[in-house]
């Protein structure tokens, strides 16, 4: 059961729209994935057509003295989802979960066959609990200089993958970029995200891209994200 944790290289770089985008790929080849949203933002349950005044998440249900798993939620046969709930922003830093006994418990359901992370950047502490329990890290760029310049002055998850999201071709300045990392920065990944304007739908529709636009560009190359992991992730290949 591999686990993938997303997070950007910074704010801002499509992470929560491509951990459901990919969520829902890996569902429709016949996977059973669950969905776990570490971040306090709580945009993760809105790609799977969750009410916006729920409170309903894991940390909600921590802070409450609850068990995490009264947070989950299923949004069809192949694809449950863990909201990180609706908390003040002074307790939001200060949840604690043991995310590795939890991980065993989930595991040992022997339910699912991919759990992904929507890893926030600014939430430190958060994040932590998340990468703590990856065996994967996917570090979302754009390819243009603010990328491109932390990639070189702030610490990245040791033996991250690297994917490109929101690229556009049009731009000289990101194509230079893109040639430059395919030359010089190891474990960037083959398959290469395009800005697509159904993917910045995908959560004004409270769906998936690949549910909302099966026919999009978005779609197609999620998919073959999806087919990259269940290649080279599930033997547990780094």
């Amino acid at each position: 059961m591999p686990v993938i944790a997303l997070q950007g290289i910074r704010g801002g770089c499509g992470v929560t729209s491509v951990t459901a985008a990919l969520a829902w790929a890996l569902a429709q080849s016949g996977e059973k994935v669950l969905a776990i949203d570490f971040s306090p933002a709580n945009l993760l349950r809105l790609h799977f057509n969750m009410p916006y005044d729920s409170a309903r998440g894991w940390a909600t249900a921590v802070r409450a003295g609850e068990g995490w798993e009264q947070g989950a939620m299923r949004y069809n046969a192949q694809l449950d989802f863990l909201p990180f709930g609706q908390l003040p922003a002074i307790e939001q830093a200060q949840v604690y979960c043991d995310w590795q006994d939890n991980l065993t418990k989930i595991a040992n359901t022997g339910v699912y066959n991919w759990v992904l992370l929507n890893t926030p950047v600014d939430q430190p502490a958060l994040a932590a609990q998340a990468l703590s329990i990856a065996d994967h890290t996917f570090t979302l760029l754009h390819a243009d200089s603010q990328s491109h310049v932390r990639l070189h002055q702030q610490a990245v998850p040791t033996e991250s993958h690297y994917l490109v999201n929101q690229f556009m071709p049009g731009s000289q300045l990101q194509q230079d970029i893109l040639l430059l990392w395919q030359q010089s920065l190891p474990r960037l990944l083959p398959v290469i995200l395009h800005r697509d304007e159904a993917m910045a739908e995908s959560l004004a529709a409270k769906r998936p891209v690949g549910e909302m636009a099966p026919q999009s560009k978005s779609c197609q190359e999620i998919h073959a994200l999806a087919s990259w992991c269940q290649i080279h992730l599930r033997a547990g290949q780094k």
